[in-house]
């Protein structure tokens, strides 16, 4: 089974932190050069030094991805990839007669039209050159209502309905689109509701929260050779679901 990434080009949007950082990691450990991207060029450039330092190549890219014309900049900037992963996200939580449209556009613009024009400027490269992967992150909330997360959730369906129908576009020309489904996981942006996550993850059948490694290990394995077969898929990483009293 080979997981080697030697020769190949991987973008990751949102990666100087949580599980896109380690996502970064994981990939730069398997040979892929990985273009980091970010809203801090500060914390890009250390995720872009601890690469470097575990024998890697990376480089670092900053983009708003809630600006259409700024995610088609980070696409021209990364050129050619190989793998691209669709990690970064918003997520913030409000009753639906308490949201307004700026809320309800910058989950949209971020969480489902950036993947979107990403997808659309370079996956198309992809198929000319016979190879690539896509994997989108996704989350529980797409499938299991949320309280306060509607729009969080709807984004994120949006995502997953986008993977199947990009994996059926473009399989043929050997690209594969796969998604993750995250439960609950303990990162820097979750840390800023303290109990929140840890509230969540021991509703799962596993007992606690995820932490970012163990999303990302279901990232990297879709975005690798080991995963040749599979296209179309929304992988859950989800803790388990507990099953409902008789």
């Amino acid at each position: 089974m080979r997981t080697t990434l030697e020769g190949s080009t991987a973008l990751v949007t949102g990666a100087t932190a949580g599980i896109g950082r380690a996502v970064a990691l994981q990939l730069g450990q398997l040979g892929a050069e990985v273009i980091v991207h970010g809203r801090s060029a500060e914390r890009g450039a250390e995720v872009v030094q601890e690469i470097q330092n575990g024998g890697g190549k990376a480089r670092f890219i900053a983009a708003d991805l809630g600006d259409a014309d700024d995610v088609r900049r980070l696409a021209a900037e990364a050129g050619p990839v190989d793998i691209l992963i669709n990690n970064a996200g918003v997520y913030k939580f409000g009753a639906t007669a308490d949201t307004d449209d700026g809320f309800f556009d910058e989950h949209v613009n971020i969480n489902l039209r950036a993947p979107n024009i990403l997808v659309q400027k370079l996956v198309p490269g992809m198929a000319e050159r016979g190879h690539g992967v896509v994997v989108n992150l996704s989350t529980v909330a797409a499938t299991i209502p949320a309280k306060m997360g509607g729009i969080y959730g709807a984004s994120k369906a949006g995502v997953e309905l986008l993977t199947r129908v990009w994996a059926d576009e473009f399989g043929r020309a050997g690209v594969r689109v796969n998604a993750v489904q995250a439960g609950p996981t303990e990162t820097p942006g979750t840390a800023v509701t303290p109990g929140l996550t840890d509230g969540l993850g021991a509703l799962t059948t596993l007992g606690r929260a995820a932490q970012a490694d163990e999303i990302a290990n279901a990232i990297t394995f879709l975005a690798s050779p080991a995963a040749s077969y599979i296209n179309g898929a929304v992988l859950q990483a989800t803790g388990g679901q507990v099953a409902l009293a008789a």
